[in-house]
């Protein structure tokens, strides 16, 4: 039986670049290769496509040569030697911009190519959380209250903000994951600092009020309507936050309990909110599901994540690895719902 040829994308011109060589050096080791034929493909900060011959500890782009996209197709050709690149399935372990935002999910049907996860409108739609909340709102789905603030505008007063918002906010870039940008405020002078740093991120930013409560996430697999959902996993944060260091620092003391110790009704409740909430932004493929769980139990959609993390902290792989799906297995399934077309 031929094995199916995967290009693997990782790397990019996002903040996250870093994250995803993580997250894309163990979904390589996890992938079979008696089943899949990998083609590696580094993208640098530039943004030049690389095909490279190993996975090393360093990645480097020394003799290796460019690829680029022969549109319509289903293939890529290199450069100098013009040698032909025809993957079955494009695998993307790409975040932020350029990555998860549509982007590369564009590219990939113009190039006739089938890629793992949401297409192109998806992908769009679940980077931007203005717009995702917006449905979410639109849908009955309870969200925090939030006040978008587009640059150039007025910096908004902090005591017209706490009336709505409450005293503690959390200011956040609208399109940018893995926590990058993202300030707890307090105060006037805080919210100020807040607001500049997330808009070296995007031109529009999210001040939301501050749910006191729980972080809990749903990892959500297939093509609906026959999309699967595990059960809720809790992450419980070092700080007042799940800050990017929190996340990814060595010296993290942050933590996941897999599966949350939720009643029976409230991890129901949740599961099926990730399993609408996906199946109404219109996911495939894969993706993670956050939510708030407030101190009076009520549940509150915080953001969906289309490509998860697959670093060694990463909730998504080990929400699927509890419900007794390996990491290999996982990928496989991954690219098989790609393939579903």
């Amino acid at each position: 039986m031929p094995r199916t040829t995967v290009l693997l994308l990782f790397g990019g011109e996002s903040s996250e670049h870093e994250v995803s060589i993580s997250s894309a050096r163990n979904v390589y080791a996890a992938l079979d290769d008696t089943k899949f034929d990998v083609i590696l493909c580094f993208i640098d900060k530039a943004g030049k496509w690389w095909l490279l011959r190993e996975f090393g500890m360093s990645v480097t782009t020394h003799d290796a040569p460019q690829i680029i996209p022969v549109l319509g197709s289903a293939c890529f050709v290199t450069i100098p030697s013009s040698h032909i690149v025809k993957p079955d399935v494009i695998l993307p372990i790409l975040h932020g911009k350029n990555g998860e935002d549509g982007s590369v999910q564009g590219l990939a049907q113009l190039l006739h190519i089938p890629i793992v996860g949401c297409d192109m409108t998806a992908s769009a739609l679940c980077m931007d959380k203005l717009a995702s909340k917006q449905i979410m709102q639109a849908s009955g789905i309870t969200i925090a209250d939030y006040v978008a603030h587009h640059e150039g505008e007025n910096e908004p007063d902090f005591a017209s903000l706490s009336a709505k918002l409450g005293t503690l906010m959390f200011v956040k870039p609208n399109r940018a994951g893995s926590s990058v940008g993202v300030s707890r405020v307090t105060s006037a002078e805080e919210l100020i600092v807040a607001l500049a740093e997330a808009h070296q991120h995007d031109n529009v930013v999210l001040i939301e009020r501050g749910i006191t409560g729980r972080e809990i996430e749903v990892a959500v697999l297939g093509n609906p309507p026959r999309h699967q959902v595990t059960r809720p996993g809790e992450i419980l944060a070092e700080g007042t936050f799940y800050s990017y260091d929190s996340k990814y620092a060595a010296s993290s003391n942050s933590s996941v309990v897999i599966p949350a110790d939720l009643d029976e009704a409230t991890e129901s409740q949740i599961r099926d909110l990730a399993s609408r909430t996906y199946a109404l932004l219109g996911c495939r493929g894969f993706a993670r599901v956050d939510f708030f769980l407030g101190e009076d139990n009520t549940v509150y959609f915080n953001e969906i994540n289309t490509l998860p993390g697959f670093t060694n902290i990463s909730m998504y792989p080990k929400l699927w690895r509890q419900a007794g799906v390996s990491y290999p297995q996982l990928i496989e399934k991954l690219i098989t719902a790609a393939l579903d077309v």
